[in-house]
């Protein structure tokens, strides 16, 4: 008999998440082995809550329009992390599962995300419960995995934000070419706490390093002194620069006091919402001594649309991401429980990839670091290696996102929710 299937999502959304969310639901519901997909509302708080999303049941043409519906309004996301001390938290997940027949548990994230799907399943078999746990991957930052890109070559949501700084820094190229009499410097921050894949990607704007452009990675570690006199000389030989730093850029003698920084749940640093951003920081310093051109330096802080603008997104990012939802949910109804979906390439030289799988507890909690050797030595680009890996991601032509009377035309999922059972739950970290 069918068992059903509860599908979440956690940490920050992407261009492409409900992509991946699509490809489970529409590869499920043709299954045999596969019951009901339940939706947990807002990822694992939401199945604590017993909020549960008939997803089957939805109308066939809004499931449809999740390819071009970005971030996470269709199911909802969290920075809710079950520990190990939370033993009433794990308690109650079983009960849900007891409760609606659930034989298979499918989590959509990063890092932290691959660990819970792993805790999750492990528990409820340990209880007697034969429930699968899949991984779906998600992270703009691309650092889930191992730094060789054995167990998965990118995750779904890079390519689209990649796409996305080389097309906006191609775009303030132009702004800074014509204001740069009055503000020659730009400085533009990119998500990125420790992890340098977005700022690096802003040289795909860039190939043939034509443009006055620095780039400065959150794994290399800078003085500002330093920073100041890069920028100076290239404001010597170009009458203009512009600079592209992680938000998670450590610079020397510009510390960022912990009172002003915030923090989620995970303890993870919400650079961009903290008080003050290293971009400001570092254009406010370079404002205090006069620069090599006359004129200030000014400061962009991109917001949640690096990771969430659908026009801008990356037309590979999201067939990719539909199969590796796919594929999920090819891994679940085989019984392949502990394992997340996966992108492995197969050539590197005439890009083509295949659709794999990685344990889960090898994945859970791991971090894939940007490769040193992809760094140029004097700090403030990329190389070539890095392009020939990123380039393939971003894809050539535009997405086409129904437009309807002036408007995007997006999924809109029907509020139908399974019958709780169980007593009211508060999750136990919420106390």
């Amino acid at each position: 008999m069918a068992k059903n299937m509860i599908v979440a999502q956690s940490g920050g959304p992407s261009a492409v998440i409900n992509n991946t969310l699509r490809g489970i639901v529409e590869t499920a519901r043709g299954m045999s082995e596969i019951g009901t997909v339940y939706g947990g509302w807002h990822g694992i708080e939401g199945v604590l809550k017993e909020e549960l999303l008939n997803l089957t049941d939805q109308p066939p043409e809004e499931i449809a329009l999740l390819r071009t519906t970005p971030a996470a309004g269709s199911v909802g996301t969290c920075r809710y992390k079950l520990k190990d001390g939370q033993g009433e938290d794990f308690d109650r997940v079983i009960e849900i599962f007891k409760a609606h027949d659930i034989g298979y548990f499918v989590y959509i994230g990063g890092n932290d995300s691959m660990d819970t799907a792993n805790k999750v399943a492990n528990v409820a078999r340990e209880r007697g419960l034969d429930v699968v746990g899949i991984g779906g991957p998600k992270t703009i930052d691309n650092d889930v995995g191992d730094s060789e890109f054995q167990l998965i070559d990118h995750t779904p949501g890079y390519g689209s934000t990649a796409r996305y700084w080389s097309n906006y820094v191609q775009m303030s190229n132009e702004e800074n070419n014509g204001s740069c009499p009055a503000d020659p410097v730009l400085i533009m921050q990119a998500m990125g706490r420790k992890i340098g894949y977005i700022p690096a990607a802003a040289r795909l704007a860039d190939p043939h390093r034509e443009m006055p452009l620095q780039i400065y990675l959150a794994e290399k570690k800078v003085e500002i002194e330093q920073i100041r006199e890069n920028i100076n000389k290239m404001l010597k030989e170009h009458g203009r620069a512009m600079v592209v730093v992680s938000e998670g850029l450590e610079i020397e003698g510009l510390e960022i006091p912990e009172e002003f920084v915030v923090r989620d749940s995970f303890g993870h640093a919400m650079l961009s919402s903290s008080k003050i951003t290293v971009g400001q920081l570092l254009t406010n310093a370079l404002n205090e001594k006069p620069l090599a051109v006359k004129g200030k330096a000014r400061c962009n802080v991109s917001g949640t649309h690096q990771r969430n603008d659908i026009v801008h997104a990356s037309n590979v990012d999201l067939a990719e991401s539909y199969y590796v939802g796919q594929k999920a949910a090819l891994l679940a109804a085989a019984g392949e429980h502990g394992y997340m979906a996966s992108i492995l390439r197969k050539d590197r030289d005439n890009y083509t990839i295949e659709y794999g799988k990685a344990p889960l507890s090898e994945v859970a909690n791991s971090e894939r670091h940007f490769p040193a050797e992809w760094i140029t030595p004097c700090g403030t680009d990329v190389t070539d290696d890095f392009l020939k890996y990123a380039r393939p991601l971003i894809g050539d032509n535009w997405v086409s996102v129904p437009v309807i009377d002036g408007r995007l035309r997006l999924a809109k999922l029907k509020p139908i929710f399974a019958d709780q059972k169980l007593d009211k739950y508060i999750p136990q970290a919420d106390r």
